[in-house]
């Protein structure tokens, strides 16, 4: 059984609400109906109902089962935008403001019905870029208790590998975080080892990647991978983590043999943390593209509550497979 497959059945044993605000996607429309054919969770669509299902009937869905709240009829939205404008005021947001910002952008309703409790997890993304899907999450739902800083991860499950976590890996962070520094690279790796261990089930073994493996290259590039090695050892002494590692002495057994023979993560590892967001996106494009590779995220971690971006590229499949993600992170919160 594959590890969507694994999730996908997660998710039907306790469903959940999960929030679609672009209904003018036909991607996210065909994923809703996959959604309710496979029963993985309740689906909340935002937007006009007459149009969303005339664009169901345009592309042969059915979509009967979904709720849709259109924000100008909404019995609860004076709840929301008066919520909206508390949580917002200090920052020169008005009650008019608030009303207005809730009848004009989908992704602050469906934060909204979240924070509310009236939706268990939001997915959007998919004609967004991650800061429109990011900036609501944060601005009302806020980083979770202890979490130092939001990043952003994929799930990798690769075909016929026999690396990772029988081929399935957490890339971090691919999404978010531009340049993190060591600090924030040691806080992204605990992070990903709880998402790992919490989605996939298995035991994180982490490994900080760079160009250089145990001082075979010498620069402040790699300085601050060993930095981070340093500081996630003293502030999370339950990782298992370890670098600065190249990615083959990471993976391949017969490689940290002789470039990491001293790692007990050098050629285990099933969490790859990269050095910045460049190393991160293109690794992980890389990955899904040339070794058929399938690819879930950009899921984010240390939000109060799920709220995952999608990649523009995304595949209507792709959308089934974050919205079974974020149900099973919403059974966990």
């Amino acid at each position: 059984m594959s590890f969507i497959d694994v999730i996908k059945g997660r998710a039907r044993q306790d469903k959940k609400t999960i929030v679609l605000p672009e209904t003018s996607d036909k991607r996210t429309l065909i994923a809703a109906s996959k959604i309710l054919e496979e029963d993985i969770a309740n689906i909340i669509m935002i937007g006009k109902a007459e149009k969303i299902m005339d664009g169901a009937k345009w592309l042969e869905l059915d979509l009967a089962g979904v709720q849709v709240i259109d924000p100008d009829f909404d019995p609860k939205f004076d709840e929301y935008a008066n919520l909206l404008f508390e949580l917002r005021k200090e920052k020169g947001m008005t009650l008019e403001g608030a009303r207005t910002e809730l009848k004009n952008n989908y992704l602050m309703y469906g934060v909204m019905l979240v924070k509310c409790s009236d939706a268990d997890g939001m997915v959007a993304g998919a004609c967004h870029a991650t800061a429109d899907v990011l900036r609501p999450s944060l601005q009302i739902l806020k980083t979770a208790p202890g979490v130092e800083l939001v990043s952003g991860f994929f799930i990798l499950d690769v075909p016929d590998c026999d690396f990772g976590e029988k081929g399935t890996f957490l890339f971090a962070d691919c999404g978010l975080n531009q340049d993190p520094t060591a600090e924030e690279m040691a806080a992204i790796a605990d992070s990903s080892a709880k998402s790992f261990k919490n989605l996939v089930g298995a035991k994180p073994i982490i490994a900080m990647l760079s160009h250089s493996t145990k001082g075979s290259a010498k620069h402040p590039l790699v300085d601050k991978v060993t930095k981070a090695v340093e500081i996630a050892h003293a502030k999370y002494p339950g990782l298992l983590v370890d670098g600065e590692l190249q990615t083959d002495a990471a993976l391949v057994p017969s490689v940290a043999k002789s470039k990491a023979p001293d790692s007990e993560v050098a050629g285990n590892a099933n969490v790859l943390v990269f050095p910045n967001l460049d190393c991160g996106n293109i690794g992980y494009k890389l990955v899904q593209r040339l070794a058929k590779a399938e690819a879930y995220g950009p899921m984010l971690q240390g939000i109060a509550r799920p709220v995952n971006d999608l990649s523009r590229g995304c595949s209507a499949e792709d959308i089934v497979g974050v919205v079974a993600l974020t149900a099973v992170q919403a059974q966990l919160v």
